[in-house]
């Protein structure tokens, strides 16, 4: 069902930088991210609130609005160059091509709209079906998502459907096009966990259906867990660290991953006293540190790292990480073990 492409990588982001500019400053929202979604697969983001999660998706849209401006790099969706598209390219992608799952359903449906005429107008837009073949059209797409009694459901308004049906009638309207990318902005948030899991679920089981690329907003390591081949780890606008899922969770190696997996609460043991946590918040855009910008939150921060910003290496697995501790130039405490549960 999904639309057949040539390319091994459904998405590939350069260097990609997004600002917001006052009457004074520049603020780096995006400050110089890589990643890539190779097909049929899924990449996790993950960090606190304020790492730029959320801007980044944003900016693969094109829907950042004054006084935010992406300032540079490359947005390359099936090999072509988003920021190069004329504002009515871009009409035809979004929601066509590549479609988004925003954070908050109730706020993201308009309350004035039955169910119907909002997921058949993706069909009347893009795909230029008539009012009764796109309404038919949703009813079709909500056997898909699994809402019960559909031919119901599609007359019905927003306040009259439970936060897991309009969640999967956010996806309904999101997938009505069969895009080739699905970013999902914290698709879960506001569910309890058994609805969290039937979502995830239906967007995997959607995902293989359609043959589409997964872009999973989160700051929830177990949905990444669950539901991610790959991850990129953000802090304060860049990825610190990108990895395989497996590798991620069996061998974290920057301080701020590790830090989050601490975070955790183990599922085999009871637990004693306080979960750790992370000391300190993550910096104002306006009030960047010098140097590594988790420097003023690390344990193992030397003068090295509170100075001078690292580069973001990559070993021979194409795994990548931003630290100074993970290069030669590392000279504070090389003894020291570093480990999840250390």
């Amino acid at each position: 069902m999904g639309k057949p492409n040539s390319y091994e990588n459904i998405l590939e982001i350069k260097n990609l930088q997004t600002s917001f500019f006052t009457k004074d400053l520049e603020l780096k929202a995006v400050d110089g991210v890589s990643f890539t979604i190779p097909k049929q697969k899924t990449l996790g983001v993950v960090g606190e609130s304020g790492s730029g999660k959320s801007i980044t998706s944003l900016s693969i849209l094109r829907l950042i609005e004054e006084p935010g401006k992406i300032v540079g790099g490359e947005i390359l969706f099936k090999g072509e160059n988003l920021l190069k598209k004329k504002e009515s390219e871009m009409r035809n992608i979004r929601g066509n091509e590549i479609s988004m799952i925003f954070q908050e359903p109730m706020t993201s449906l308009n309350p004035t709209l039955t169910i119907g005429e909002q997921i058949g107008e993706s069909f009347r837009i893009h795909q230029g079906l008539s009012k009764k073949e796109a309404l038919k059209k949703s009813v079709e797409m909500l056997e898909l998502v699994g809402i019960p009694s559909p031919k119901k459901r599609v007359k019905q308004y927003p306040y009259e459907l439970s936060g897991g049906m309009r969640q999967r009638v956010m996806i309904a309207i999101a997938l009505a096009c069969n895009p080739n990318l699905l970013i999902a902005d914290e698709p879960t948030t506001a569910l309890d966990v058994t609805i969290q899991a039937q979502i995830l679920d239906l967007i995997k089981n959607l995902q293989e259906q359609l043959g589409m690329g997964v872009l999973l907003i989160t700051h929830d390591l177990g949905v990444v867990a669950e539901s991610c081949d790959v991850v990129a780890v953000m802090y304060c606008g860049q990825v610190v660290e990108y990895a395989d899922v497996k590798t991620l969770f069996k061998e974290p190696k920057h301080p701020y991953t590790i830090g989050l997996m601490k975070s955790i609460p183990p599922h085999d043991q009871d637990i004693e006293g306080d979960l750790e946590v992370i000391k300190g918040a993550v910096p104002s855009p306006a009030e960047m540190p010098t140097g590594c910008r988790f420097a003023p939150r690390c344990p193992f921060a030397t003068e090295l790292c509170k100075t001078k910003m690292p580069e973001l290496q990559t070993d021979e697995n194409g795994n990548q990480i931003r630290c100074w501790m993970h290069t030669d130039e590392w000279d504070g405490v090389k003894d020291r073990e570093v480990t999840v549960h250390g």
